[in-house]
């Protein structure tokens, strides 16, 4: 792996809450993962532990992580490039978020959008601690290794203006310890939505089966939801996100997909109407998907060297992470061990 020292620090985590990432995951935020991975010191994480917040199953959580890799690895993350690790073989994770909880207000913590939705789904009393912490683990994650920057969705910004505050507070008690890192805003993030409802993004939680693209879909699947999309009752290709959400959506996938620009693309079509686009654009999504089924699951083939791979990428997390645990547990006043 290449000398880090001077690059800056970036730190992303990803749930293995799914068989298969899908296109608003990997068009919103891992390929710009991919991206940063080239000029910056990147640890990229399966967050395991946050999975278990909400009510889950342990052999689909154990292969969904496993998978979740693999596609991080197909995808373009390269171990040698990238720390790539799970978030569970770094103890100091949990470790942190402990000492990051005591300095949290019970009141702080509850005004956390993510938790007032979820536990407002399932109720307050079906809501777990867990739930409640997620935002201080979170910020453990993020703490830990010195970020300096933090690539985030809309869906994240509150956590990582927590992150932020708890760096400062604790810094400001107990003396510097914490990086406060700061966001890094893609500009050009591609905000993908239902295929079905263009109305709510595209989610595992929200969408239907045919309204999600799946990076793992078998390619003829993929397809035909490309041609199935919703559309509108005109007939021209043109980017209008109020007027015309679903042909926008798939305006913003073409590009993603190919590099070109929403106005080139919207122009090739004129006078067309949408089914030649759509056709063109489904055979675009089917080859993307294709190779990637099938680079995820050659790696899927050869667990020993997944393991193998997470295990180098947990072992450097842990020379940086363990570093700063042992200075927060200084400054708080621990007894260390001898």
């Amino acid at each position: 792996m290449p000398d880090p020292s001077s690059r800056p620090r970036v730190f992303s985590g990803i749930q293995p809450t799914a068989d298969s990432f899908h296109f608003g995951n990997y068009l919103g935020a891992l390929q710009h993962w991919i991206r940063l991975q080239d000029d910056h010191d990147a640890f990229y994480c399966v967050v395991d532990m946050h999975a278990i917040t909400v009510d889950y199953d342990p052999a689909a959580l154990r292969e969904r992580t496993y998978r979740s890799v693999a596609q991080l690895l197909a995808l373009g993350l390269d171990p040698q490039r990238a720390s790539v690790f799970v978030q569970s073989h770094v103890p100091e994770h949990a470790e942190l978020a402990w000492v990051l909880n005591c300095i949290t207000g019970l009141g702080e913590a509850q005004r956390m959008t993510q938790f007032k939705d979820k536990a407002a789904r399932g109720g307050l009393n079906q809501a777990s601690v867990g739930l409640l912490t997620y935002p201080m683990l979170m910020a453990s994650d993020i703490l830990l290794y010195q970020t300096q920057g933090v690539p985030v969705g809309e869906d994240q910004r509150q956590h990582l203006e927590l992150t932020r505050d708890l760096a400062q507070r604790f810094n400001g008690r107990f003396g510097e310890t914490f990086t406060v890192p700061e966001p890094i805003i893609i500009a050009d993030t591609a905000k993908i939505v239902d295929l079905q409802d263009p109305t709510i993004k595209m989610s595992k939680s929200a969408s239907s089966p045919k309204g999600i693209v799946d990076v793992l879909d078998d390619p003829k699947s993929a397809a035909k939801k490309i041609r199935s999309a919703v559309t509108d009752s005109e007939a021209e290709v043109r980017f209008d996100r109020e007027e015309k959400p679903g042909v926008s959506n798939l305006l913003t996938i073409y590009s993603a997909l190919t590099g070109r620009k929403v106005d080139e693309i919207a122009g090739q079509y004129a006078g067309q109407g949408y089914g030649a686009f759509k056709v063109d654009l489904s055979e675009i999504v089917a080859d993307f998907v294709g190779p990637l089924r099938a680079a995820t699951m050659e790696l899927l083939d050869d667990r020993a060297e997944l393991d193998r791979i997470l295990g180098e990428g947990a072992a450097r997390a842990r020379e940086v992470s363990q570093a700063t645990l042992d200075a927060a547990y200084d400054r708080v006043g621990f007894v260390r061990a001898r």
